[in-house]
């Protein structure tokens, strides 16, 4: 037999599932944000420069 809480206890539960789902819900929204702001900077031009190095260091060019 499953025991049931009573009434004003299974709202707060859900009031509260409901709260942690928006407060996540909000987390996942920024974390898109911060991330799609981080891949749509620009590359430093002295990083762009390492990496046209170690290509020509891998091509055998030196």
């Amino acid at each position: 037999m499953i025991e049931q809480r009573p009434l004003p206890e299974r709202r707060k539960a859900s009031a509260a599932l409901d709260e942690a789902r928006l407060r996540q819900q909000a987390i996942g929204v920024r974390l898109r944000q911060m991330f799609d702001e981080v891949v749509n900077e620009e590359i430093p031009a002295e990083f762009l420069e390492i990496l046209r190095r170690a290509d020509e260091r891998g091509s055998g060019k030196s």
